[in-house]
């Protein structure tokens, strides 16, 4: 009886192991990490999609922007049409602004893959460098919508000298497993080994991302943007919300945080907590709570109204916003949080 016990639980690990998360390869080779004119070689040799927004006069300063899990970097475009468009607000306020297809992600290779963690976060440090080369002198901030946000939080992390001079999180993927609820947790754990390739729509869970409708019916129409998400992918994005909240404490740059109350994808409770671990003394951190925001807070259709924000923080980082959202920010937000809302795992927009 013993033995085919040792049988029966070899043959499982066995399928276990033959169902694993399955993580996007990396490049061909070694390569010298650049920008040309349409694509972001990097390192191991990928070819990442790229896109500028220079201003017609020198720049004030450098934004890297990265963009939110299953879009691509047209999300900082004006899209769609007479949008104001992250890239192209900021370029005329005299910033220019670099935005990449991260890895697994919009016309980038292995597009729907998970490409870890790792290489994410090598691949922004890399786009650092290469942008201190193209601008020499100028000071670079790192912009994240959602899971671009992540990115730069793990990506200061691990780094023993902070590669930007400044961060702006849009709404940071920060909804940890720690916060979550168990069966979340356990879900999520069985459905990326059993069935990683599995690939939920999302449709029916009741989650709106942005109050701009014609927004999310461009994404809906749009073939880059990924609609239908791996399980393990989300398994994957979660491992790096896990690592941007453990990161909060360690972020030591000049900081302006976004989030709106209408927010329905990254719940209040694990952002409030992200803020907390933040706002230490001796930090600068700078939190925006918009009530009339949701998740896409840099598309919604008060967008303008953040985007000023954003640039006023660049020009100031300790200077109170045109907008007054940093007025009483973590409070309101506490007294939100308060209020009982669930979140949603598996929304395809973070």
């Amino acid at each position: 009886m013993g033995g085919w016990r040792r049988l029966a639980s070899l043959l499982i690990v066995a399928w276990l192991a033959a169902c694993a998360p399955v993580l996007a390869p990396r490049g061909p080779g070694p390569a010298e990490a650049r920008f040309t004119e349409a694509a972001f070689i990097t390192s191991d040799g990928l070819s990442l999609p790229l896109r500028r927004w220079l201003p017609d006069a020198p720049p004030q300063a450098v934004v890297l922007a990265l963009h939110g899990f299953n879009d691509y970097s047209k999300a900082f475009d004006k899209i769609p049409e007479g949008a104001t468009g992250t890239g192209p607000f900021l370029a005329a306020q005299g910033y220019a602004v670099y935005a990449y297809d991260q890895r697994g992600f919009g016309g980038a290779p292995n597009a729907g893959l998970w490409p870890g963690t790792d290489a994410l976060i090598a691949d922004a440090r890399e786009g650092v460098a290469i942008i201190r080369r193209l601008h020499p002198g100028l000071a670079v901030y790192g912009l994240g919508e959602s899971m671009g946000g992540a990115v730069w939080m793990a990506t200061l992390a691990q780094a023993q000298t902070a590669p930007v001079d400044g961060l702006i999180l849009a709404a940071p993927a920060v909804w940890a497993r720690s916060t979550m609820p168990f069966y979340y947790r356990a879900g999520l754990w069985l459905g990326a080994r059993l069935m990683p390739g599995l690939k939920p729509t999302g449709r029916g869970l009741g989650v709106q991302a942005s109050d701009n409708i014609d927004l999310l019916r461009h994404n809906a129409r749009d073939p880059l943007f990924i609609k239908k998400t791996r399980l393990d992918a989300i398994a994957g994005v979660t491992d790096l919300m896990d690592q941007a909240l453990a990161a909060t404490p360690q972020i030591n740059v000049p900081t302006l945080y976004l989030y709106g109350r209408n927010d329905q994808v990254i719940p209040k409770q694990p952002t409030l907590k992200a803020l907390q671990a933040m706002s230490q003394p001796g930090r600068e951190v700078n939190a925006a709570y918009y009530d009339k925001g949701w998740h896409i807070i840099l598309r919604d259709k008060q967008a303008q109204t953040v985007l000023k924000d954003v640039a006023a923080f660049m020009a100031h980082p300790t200077a109170p916003l045109p907008s007054g959202a940093d007025q009483d920010a973590l409070a309101r937000l506490q007294s939100a949080a308060a209020k009982p809302r669930s979140g949603r795992l598996s929304s395809p927009r973070q």
